[in-house]
């Protein structure tokens, strides 16, 4: 396969604290010899585990950038064994447009795995990460919110794989971010995800949701902040205690935890998110937009829970999901 054409200005394999970029070549209309510059931060102590950290997988996320900004910024390699490998901005062009895709060729970073040296922009990113830098790690955090459209009870996740080994790995290191809630989680589509190839290549992989709305709340950053620290305590490379506070394990056991839209308007939640959640509980209503006059569309849960995700504008259109009940269990 042909060499990716990005190139880190940074190296892998010295030690020290190392500031620079991940140049992606991008000829466009008002830069014909242009590149696309993606920050990156490489601090190496020693021999030791890597983590590789990272924020901005989808550009309207924002707990991810602040608080991988802030470790960048105030960690010293005095303070590790091992290697950190941060990226704040995963999908840079998303992220600076303040969209979950990409400007640029509408690509969703989290759906463009294993990626292609020759192909978008976006596919050459996720090609660079596939074939150059999850090989690097040991340990995978990926640092998720719901962006514009979706808010979340903010909770790490983990998946359920076929290595029970794995899993277990992947399971402690989410107990250790040590977020509100710990999630099992059951994706819609996981074909093309970072996740997948991440855990396909046998690492250990944490992901979240911290909320959402399109920015970020000082609670939000709080969780994030004190999660990667702790991440990086568990995976060994990071001195310290584990700060730690009572967390709620959740599942999602199958796809009855999902409640889809099947009409476009304006929505009205009758549960909130935390919420107790029965079997056939209103959960919301969609009122028409363009008449007055007529019954809403009522939405109802599909089984007992707790309202864990939710859609956050006022607006949904026919195919968005609705809410997501989650169960909580023994952890």
């Amino acid at each position: 396969m042909r060499a990716s054409p990005i190139s880190a200005t940074v190296p892998f394999d010295q030690d020290g604290i190392h500031h620079g970029f991940l140049k992606l070549p991008y000829s466009r209309d008002d830069s014909a010899w242009g590149s696309i510059l993606i920050p990156i931060c490489v601090i190496t102590n020693g021999e030791g585990p890597t983590a590789l950290l990272t924020g901005a997988n989808h550009g309207d996320e924002y707990e991810g950038p602040v608080a991988l900004q802030n470790l960048a910024y105030s960690l010293d390699t005095a303070q590790i064994t091992g290697r950190v490998i941060i990226v704040p901005a995963f999908n840079y062009p998303a992220f600076r447009a303040a969209k979950r895709t990409s400007p640029i060729d509408a690509g969703n970073l989290n759906r463009a795995f294993p990626g292609n040296p020759c192909g978008t922009v976006t596919e050459k990113i996720a090609d660079y990460f596939q074939r150059k830098l999850i090989p690097l790690a040991d340990f995978v955090l990926d640092i998720h919110a719901g962006g514009k459209t979706l808010d979340f009870l903010p909770f790490a996740a983990v998946h359920i794989l076929n290595d029970e080994k794995q899993q277990d790995a992947c399971v402690a290191a989410m107990e250790a971010f040590n977020a509100p809630y710990s999630m099992m989680m059951l994706e819609i589509d996981n074909a093309g995800m970072y996740d997948t190839a991440v855990e396909e290549q046998g690492k250990v992989f944490v992901s979240t949701e911290l909320g959402g709305g399109g920015s970020s709340t000082a609670k939000s950053n709080a969780v994030a902040i004190k999660g990667v620290r702790n991440f990086l305590i568990h995976a060994g490379i990071l001195k310290g205690e584990l700060e730690t506070a009572s967390s709620s394990m959740l599942d999602m056991p199958d796809d009855d935890c999902f409640v889809f839209s099947g009409s476009d308007g304006l929505d009205e939640y009758m549960k909130d998110l935390g919420d107790p959640i029965e079997l056939g509980d209103l959960i919301a209503r969609v009122w028409p937009v363009d008449r007055t006059g007529e019954k809403p569309v009522e939405y109802y849960a599909n089984r007992n829970g707790m309202l864990t995700s939710r859609h956050f504008p006022g607006l949904i259109q026919m195919g968005d999901c609705l809410a997501v009940v989650a169960v909580e269990v023994e952890s």
